[in-house]
């Protein structure tokens, strides 16, 4: 039996007019002969009756106690409306439906509510419905624990939903539904002239969804990874092929086109919001030991991190500011926090080890006196702090310097 699973997001199931197309893109799968699996998200966003952020909101509307165990509950009801609403249009034009909440398609969770991990997916709860025939529509952004809590996901979690499902199903491939034609070079609201990119690997689309892409959620690309299972991003829209997702090596070569072969870079990333630390410390490995402990237990994450023998630079969110200057005022720490900056990272798997990639980003932003105010890099990015008023600027003109626009 060859499965697809196919995931649409809120704005995807928006409208009758948009549900319709919807329909269309599970019947055409549908009717090549293949099982299909359909993975649906909330309708709509924030401020739309069904969507996630209304639905929570409803409950934190005159107090801010509700516990996350209850907000799970509450949250889970969008995606079980929306899953309904598409199965009853399905329905009218005679194909056979089985509607499942992530519980009943056997999606197991950890007791994190709010932001679930999935432990186990149980491919048995689903297969006998494919195997009568039926369109299996599955609730996303929900499991539930071993005694039958339901969990939530975290943002992003029906495209988790949908992978988890590709892998325990064996599926050929999933294919995530938006709004966009694929994955792009860099957000088009910054970058006009960005570019749909055809083929990309798991390590590259991790990195831009970590980098502040929003295109596909890291721990579905994870999952993914770990199944080695294609994936697709498509615009519910249109039938632009979209972009395809997969390892970077597939039977010993690497698949790229030949669009991508004489670039360096696959796509740009920003990410606002971030604070750079400077901490005066002496050479002291153990307070060096209990400072990041410490940062650990509440849950504060470092990131572009320095550390020399008088002084410790990292950057952290601009909304984990209040926590991070707590610690260290228990740690009586001389520092200082510059607020309104912007991460800035290129991202490609062919970049390790290539001279000049560095000489091209500092002159780039040296046109327009861009200051790098820190770098970090890894096997496949670089990544560059700059004033947040300057970020969109400095995407820009890396974007012209590696030619992304050709």
């Amino acid at each position: 039996m060859n499965i697809v699973v196919q995931k649409f997001g809120g704005t995807s199931v928006s409208t009758k007019e948009r549900r319709q197309m919807v329909v269309d893109k599970i019947t055409a799968v549908k009717n090549t002969g293949n099982a299909v699996v359909v993975v649906v998200s909330a309708i709509g966003r924030k401020g739309e009756p069904y969507a996630t952020d209304t639905l929570r909101g409803l409950a934190l509307e005159n107090t801010p106690t509700c516990s996350l165990k209850h907000l799970d509950l509450l949250m889970s009801c969008g995606e079980i409306i929306s899953s309904v609403v598409l199965a009853s249009s399905l329905e009218a034009l005679g194909y056979k439906v089985a509607v499942l909440t992530g519980f009943q398609a056997g999606i197991l969770t950890d007791d994190t509510f709010g932001n679930a991990d999935i432990l186990s997916v149980d491919a048995n709860k689903i297969l006998p419905y494919l195997e009568e025939g039926n369109i299996v529509i599955v609730s996303g952004f929900q499991g539930a624990t071993n005694d039958g809590e339901i969990t939530t996901l975290g943002r992003g979690g029906s495209d988790t939903t949908a992978t988890a499902l590709g892998v325990a199903l064996h599926a050929k491939y999933v294919e995530i539904y938006t709004d966009v034609d694929g994955i792009m070079t860099a957000d088009p609201n910054v970058v006009p002239n960005a570019k749909i990119i055809d083929e990309i690997n798991y390590d590259e689309v991790f990195q831009m969804a970590e980098k502040g892409a929003k295109v596909i959620h890291p721990k579905a690309v994870e999952i993914a990874q770990y199944g080695n299972l294609p994936v697709k991003v498509k615009n519910t829209m249109s039938a632009h092929p979209g972009t395809s997702i997969f390892s970077c090596r597939k039977n010993g070569h690497i698949p790229y086109s030949s669009k991508r072969v004489h670039r360096l870079l696959t796509a740009i990333t920003h990410k606002d919001g971030i604070s750079q630390v400077f901490i005066h410390l002496k050479e002291n490995l153990q307070k060096d030991s209990q400072l990041l402990s410490a940062l650990a237990q509440v849950t504060i994450s470092i990131d572009m991190i320095n550390f020399f023998v008088d002084k410790k630079v990292f950057t952290i969110a601009t909304e984990q500011k209040h926590s991070l200057e707590e610690v260290l005022e228990d740690f009586q720490l001389e520092y200082n926090v510059l607020d309104g900056c912007s991460k800035v990272t290129i991202i490609g798997s062919r970049i390790t080890g290539i001279p000049g990639v560095m000489a091209t980003v500092v002159n780039a932003l040296a046109k327009e006196n861009i200051q790098i105010l820190q770098s970090s890099d890894s096997h496949a990015t670089i990544s560059c702090l700059v004033k947040e008023d300057a970020a969109k600027k400095a995407v820009n003109l890396l974007h012209e310097a590696f030619h992304l626009d050709q």
